[in-house]
């Protein structure tokens, strides 16, 4: 089931043609990662300063359908699928938050579980195999 992230978007969203800056769109997916990190009970201050592993971000990839002003209501809607016990993917859907739910984007971003000394692929903690299956 996916998690669904309410957003409006802000004038520091968007660029000089007034839409939002493409590389923002990431920014806001990723707040959408970490809203639905801390809603399965994961402390996000204690998850990304955990110094025995990290999970960062190798692939992203975005598609644009229409445009997203300021002012805009967004739904994103947040799919996460487990890619082994390692990696996993989270594939993003922007909606405008209407009667229409007119797609706007769709996003994607891949992650692996590391060692941030060794920098060598370590199996995932037990709070994101938690997370990754109540999805």
């Amino acid at each position: 089931m996916p998690f669904t992230y309410n957003r409006t978007i802000r004038f520091q969203d968007t660029d000089a043609a007034g839409v939002v800056y493409f590389a923002n769109v990431l920014s806001i997916c990723h707040e959408a990662y970490e809203e639905s990190l801390a809603i399965a009970g994961i402390n996000l201050k204690t998850f990304f300063s955990h110094s025995g592993t990290a999970i960062p971000i190798i692939h992203t990839s975005v598609d644009f359908f229409a445009p997203m002003f300021c002012g805009d209501k967004l739904l994103i809607h947040l799919t996460p699928q487990e890619l082994g016990d390692t990696k996993f993917e989270i594939s993003y859907e922007i909606v405008a938050d209407s009667s229409s739910q007119v797609k706007l984007a769709k996003a994607l971003t891949r992650h692996v579980c590391i060692n941030p000394i060794t920098r060598t692929r370590t199996p995932f903690p037990e709070e994101i195999v938690a997370w990754l299956r109540k999805s």
